[in-house]
């Protein structure tokens, strides 16, 4: 694995490439590395994928979205600041990269300095017969996880 100044420099680029309003973007390798140094993993999926599908050892739940209703949690960033600082290294994760791409944008603008999105999120994009974990994510990067 590269040295943590090198992912810092690499995710950076991805979201400059992007004109991303966070500090960027990690593979799960990346964030695996980082969580390692100190970051904090924050898990925005509903609490049922969190439990059921599986979770990253370590992580902290603090939903994007209210289920059913597929609304944005108001609580968010209450939630957030509850389980890190607003100078913490922050990772985002959910399903595939979107919510927590959306949860980044949100922490960005309130306040967090050092958020970043992990590429493919938990699960990854779905593959030609329509299943996830076979193309990208924490879990088909084979990274330790934990599952109810």
């Amino acid at each position: 694995m590269t040295d943590t100044t090198t992912v810092f420099s690499t995710a950076a680029a991805r979201g400059a490439a992007k004109s991303l309003p966070y500090a960027g973007e990690v593979t799960p390798r990346e964030a695996h590395h980082l969580q390692q140094h100190g970051a904090k993993i924050i898990d925005v999926r509903y609490p049922f994928e969190n439990e059921y599908v599986g979770r990253v050892h370590g992580s902290s739940l603090a939903p994007w979205k209210l289920y059913p209703e597929g609304l944005n949690n108001p609580n968010f960033i209450t939630q957030l600041r509850a389980v890190a600082k607003p100078d913490d290294i922050v990772l985002m994760l959910c399903r595939s990269g979107v919510r927590s791409h959306a949860a980044g944008v949100a922490a960005a603008a309130a306040g967090f300095t050092k958020v970043y999105n992990i590429i493919g999120g938990f699960e990854g994009d779905l593959d030609e017969q329509g299943h996830r974990g076979n193309r990208g994510g924490w879990r088909h990067a084979g990274l330790p996880w934990v599952q109810s």
